[in-house]
C-alpha cells in the first residue's frame, strides 16, 4: 500500500482543514514545494495536492505552487480541485502531474467524465467525498442524494487510475479513518481504491492495508508530527 502525503494548496499556501471548512483552516507553511522536498526526503514518492481554491471556485487556480512542486520534489504527484473542464485537464497534465483528480462533475455528468477517462486512460482518478454515505460536492459544499458506493460501481466501469474515498466527517479531525466504509467500497470495485480522511496512527495504517487498499492519504497527522512518514511507509513496505 503506498503513503501519500497531502499538500493542501490554498492562497498559495500549505493549509489544512478540518472536514472540509474554509473557515477552519490552519496554515502549516509559505512554501509548499519546500514542504514537498521534506516529504520525499522522508521516503515519499507519490504526492496528493489539492488546490482548494480551484475547487471552490470551479477551476484551477492555483498552477504555479503545483509547477514548483512538481518540478522541485521529483515524484509523481496527483491534483485535485477546480478540474471540470477538459481544458483544465490538459493544463494540469502539462504542470507535470502523473493524473488528475476529477469530482464533482463525475458525479454532475457522469458520461464526460467517461468520456475523458477514456481521452485520458490511467490519467484520471475519480475523488468520491462522502458525508454519511451521500457524495458531497462543489469543494464539500453540497451534499447530493448519490450514495458513495452506486458512484464507486458506476465509475469502476471506467479506465481509471484509482478511486479515491474520503469521508468527510474525518477528515481533519485525527478521529481514525472510516474503516468500515472504506473496506466495503473497495471490496464493491475492481479499481485500485486510495482512503483519505482521518488516518491518525500507525494502527490506522495498519487496518487499511489489511483491506487490500491501494493506498492512503495522510494530511494533518502528518503534519502535526502523530505519524512518522518513514515508520509509516515502512509498516506498508514490509
Amino acid at each position: 500500500m503506498q503513503i501519500l502525503p497531502a499538500i493542501d494548496l490554498r492562497g498559495g499556501r500549505c493549509v489544512r482543514l478540518r472536514q472540509g471548512d474554509y473557515a477552519q483552516e490552519t496554515v502549516f507553511g509559505d512554501d509548499p514545494a519546500a514542504m514537498a522536498r521534506r516529504w520525499v526526503e522522508q521516503g515519499a514518492t507519490f504526492l496528493h495536492l489539492v488546490d482548494l481554491d480551484g475547487a471552490r471556485q470551479g477551476h484551477p487556480v492555483n498552477g504555479d505552487s503545483v509547477r514548483r512542486i512538481v518540478q522541485t520534489s521529483g515524484v509523481a504527484c496527483q491534483l485535485g480541485g477546480g478540474l471540470r473542464k477538459e481544458e483544465h485537464i490538459r493544463e494540469a497534465l502539462s504542470w507535470g502531474v502523473a493524473r488528475v483528480i476529477l469530482g464533482t462533475r463525475a458525479l454532475l455528468d457522469p458520461a464526460w467524465c467517461e468520456e475523458m477517462c477514456r481521452r485520458f486512460p490511467g490519467r484520471i482518478c475519480v475523488g468520491i467525498d462522502a458525508r454519511q454515505g451521500r457524495v458531497a460536492i462543489q469543494g464539500w459544499e453540497r451534499d447530493s442524494e448519490q450514495s458513495a458506493l452506486d458512484l464507486a460501481r458506476r465509475c469502476a466501469l471506467w479506465p481509471l487510475a484509482a478511486i479515491i474515498y474520503t469521508d468527510i466527517s474525518r477528515d481533519g479531525m485525527l478521529e481514525g479513518p472510516n474503516i468500515e466504509a472504506t473496506a466495503e467500497l473497495a471490496a464493491a470495485v475492481s479499481v485500485p481504491v486510495i482512503a483519505s480522511g482521518g488516518v491518525t496512527t500507525l494502527e490506522d495504517i495498519a487496518q487499511l492495508r489489511r483491506c487490500g487498499l491501494a493506498g492512503c492519504i495522510i494530511g494533518r497527522a502528518l503534519y502535526e508530527g502523530r505519524i512518522d512518514l518513514r515508520a509509516a511507509i515502512a509498516l506498508t513496505s514490509s
